[in-house]
């Protein structure tokens, strides 16, 4: 399966867009006395737009919108068809072009400067990479006089540079109380990064939320590539699903009608093939998997990391799980808290696969917990019927509703969940089986789930701002509790009485808060782990409500966010 289109293109022309990257990239057009006053003043008329404010030149390998708009501007192309470019360019939403990025949207621009319409498929056509690059007025004459201005960008394999961002990870270790300036922001990632540590964080810690809820974020939550996890009971093809889109095995990976996968394996792109310890790959700074450390040595030794370089791996990363057993006995013979760590991924990935056999529709006691656990993830969840194949067509009906009616005992909502059916293996369709018709179904199901994971990287930035906002709203909810109940304890006598009627009467104490700041319930945590959690604090120690911080949230779910994508928006909407 691939995943756009590469932005490819001979080496004579990737040495100019090279050079252009580098130009563009490197700050505003020029100033005296490097150019002279009349020169500047041609160039500026030349792009048609006004010049912009004066900003720093970064040379951080990102294209901005303001860095953009004078530059595409040596086009002459009009405004509707430059918005339609960036569009094309940027469709993960980013706020700013990477060097093949910037590769995609110059030949898109000699696409319109040829007269064609820009559309969301013209980056699919194969003569993109042939096209010779764009006319840009002016643009010669810039390069000749600023030839020192421009910074070299190290080049990777092939030639083509690291398209990599200013690091911010000092943004989460330094013990700094200075502010994160605003020009050290670009892009809309950074952004989000820039708020937590400023306005976010500072109220999960004073409240514990990490304790509570969810650990405090690192700069590789951020950054992580979109994730997809697979769940379902063993042998329903997990392993098999993610081999038949990779087109290829990858290390550790073993498949066999019995229990095979006893770890939960995360598959992600890498410089070489090799698997990684649970252990280790926990303490890595540029992994976002340190969260995973609260439960213990015992589930990190079923835990692994699986590396190779391959395409679909640079767009997504694929968490293959151990299949879900019948039976109590199962449960308690796990060594760590099996619905606790799929909660974790749940919250962390993009899209939830679960995967059905049609010999093994029934949901187990441990199963149904594990569902349960996805609570507030509803939209990343699809259903795969695989194996398909297997019975005839009428067998196939009969099978699709009980996997219906199974799951309407399960999944608490009123929407009915997508299914897709086939047979996602390497092996043709048993035709003798379905009939051409079953054939044609599954070819048409398969097609529809490969377009709704091509489509993951694309809103990938858009998740990332919903899971943000849906932590903050928690975070909040979180401080009012333990604000609330903070209220409720005696000043001298009696704390540990008065502490166990709050933890006893919880229910009621989540009520009145939710009266108190007109909440919805939904938003509102599970009681049980709430007070299980609870328990291990004196709340007497826990800080009363500050309105500033509260305040802050507010103003950055209210402000903030919607200020930060205003900024990093299609610079030519």
């Amino acid at each position: 399966m691939e995943i756009g289109a590469a932005s490819s293109c001979s080496k004579e022309h990737q040495k100019i867009y090279h050079e252009w990257f580098a130009f563009a990239d490197s700050g505003p057009i020029p100033t005296p006395p490097l150019i002279p006053i009349p020169l500047l003043a041609a160039v500026r008329d030349l792009t048609r737009f006004d010049p912009l404010p004066c900003s720093r030149a970064d040379g951080d390998g990102r294209i901005t919108g303001p860095d953009a708009i004078k530059f595409f501007g040596m086009s002459r192309l009009p405004r509707a068809d430059l918005k339609q470019v960036w569009a094309t360019a940027d469709s993960k939403r980013l706020g700013y072009l990477g060097f093949g990025e910037f590769v995609t949207a110059m030949q898109l621009v000699s696409l319109a400067q040829a007269g064609d319409e820009i559309t969301p498929d013209s980056i699919k056509r194969d003569d993109l990479s042939s096209l010779n690059p764009p006319v840009l007025e002016g643009l010669d004459t810039l390069l000749a006089r600023s030839k020192h201005l421009v910074k070299r960008v190290d080049q990777a394999v092939d030639g083509f540079p690291q398209a990599q961002g200013p690091s911010t990870d000092h943004w989460f270790t330094s013990k700094s109380s200075k502010k994160i300036p605003l020009t050290a922001v670009t892009s809309v990632i950074d952004g989000l990064k820039r708020l937590y540590i400023e306005k976010l964080k500072p109220l999960e810690v004073a409240y514990k939320f990490n304790d509570f809820v969810s650990p405090l974020l690192t700069n590789s939550d951020f950054d992580a590539k979109p994730m997809v996890m697979l769940l379902g009971q063993y042998s329903t093809g997990k392993t098999t699903f993610i081999k038949h889109l990779l087109k290829t095995s990858y290390p550790g990976a073993h498949i066999g009608p019995e229990p095979t996968t006893d770890r939960f394996v995360v598959v992600m792109s890498g410089p070489d093939e090799r698997t990684i310890p649970g252990n280790t790959l926990a303490v890595q700074a540029d992994m976002p998997f340190s969260g995973l450390t609260t439960f213990g040595t015992s589930f990190l030794s079923k835990f692994e990391c699986s590396q190779m370089p391959h395409p679909l791996l640079e767009h997504i990363t694929f968490v293959d799980t151990p299949g879900v057993l019948s039976g109590e006995k199962q449960r308690t013979q796990r060594s760590y808290e099996f619905t606790g760590v799929t909660s974790w991924f749940a919250a962390k990935c993009d899209l939830i696969l679960l995967l059905f056999d049609p010999h093994k529709l029934d949901i187990s006691d441990e199963f149904k917990r594990v569902i349960g656990s996805l609570r507030g993830h509803d939209d990343k969840i699809r259903v795969v019927l695989n194996k398909a194949d297997q019975i005839d067509t009428q067998q196939l009906m009969r099978v699709y509703g009980a996997l219906m009616w199974s799951l309407g005992k399960v999944l608490n909502t009123p929407e009915v969940s997508r299914v897709y059916i086939g047979s996602f293996n390497d092996k043709p369709v048993k035709e003798s089986a379905v009939g051409p018709i079953g054939k044609e179904l599954f070819e048409k199901e398969q097609d529809d789930l490969l377009s709704d994971l091509k489509d993951i990287p694309k809103k990938a930035c858009d998740r990332r701002i919903n899971e943000f906002v849906k932590r903050a709203r928690a975070a909040k909810i979180h401080a009012y509790i333990i604000g609330h109940l903070k209220n409720q304890m005696p000043t001298m006598m009696g704390k540990a009485k008065a502490q166990q009627r709050l933890i006893d009467n919880l229910e009621d104490e989540f009520a009145k808060v939710q009266r108190e700041h007109h909440l919805p319930a939904g938003d509102f945590p599970y009681v049980d782990h709430f007070r299980d959690v609870l328990g291990g604090y004196s709340i007497d120690k826990f800080e009363k409500v500050k309105p500033k911080m509260i305040q802050a949230v507010d103003d950055m779910l209210g402000y903030d966010i919607p200020e930060l994508l205003k900024n990093f928006r299609n610079p030519y909407e």
